[in-house]
């Protein structure tokens, strides 16, 4: 992963746990893809993606989150709920977009993003 990846996730994991979330997991891999954060708020298990840029040079962050993506992260968090979670909770699927320009991190918080 690269660094500005790297750097994304923490300050996405920081902003979750300011926010009262509890990070479960991080980086979670499977062989059909990656979730960058598990995390619980409240009664809900929350799949979080994360898209970080230093521009919107090549368009907004969450641009980079389409259909095909969507589609694929839910496969991922299908796979951590029979596999690593075993428990019955709510789930729902959040995007965090961090854009990192002239030493200033925006971060915007789309919760629920799939619906």
């Amino acid at each position: 992963m690269r660094l500005l990846g790297i750097k994304g996730e923490d300050l996405a994991a920081r902003f979750l746990m300011k926010k009262g979330y509890k990070v479960v997991d991080r980086n979670f891999k499977t062989p059909i893809g990656e979730i960058d954060i598990v995390a619980k708020d409240g009664e809900f298990l929350v799949f979080v993606e994360v898209k970080t840029r230093c521009s919107d040079a090549f368009g907004h962050p969450f641009e980079a989150v389409d259909a095909r993506k969507r589609e694929k992260l839910r496969k991922v968090a299908l796979y951590y709920l029979k596999n690593r979670w075993k428990k019955d909770a709510p789930s729902r699927f959040d995007v965090l977009s961090i854009r990192a320009e002239n030493g200033k991190d925006e971060i915007e918080h789309i919760i629920d993003a799939f619906e």
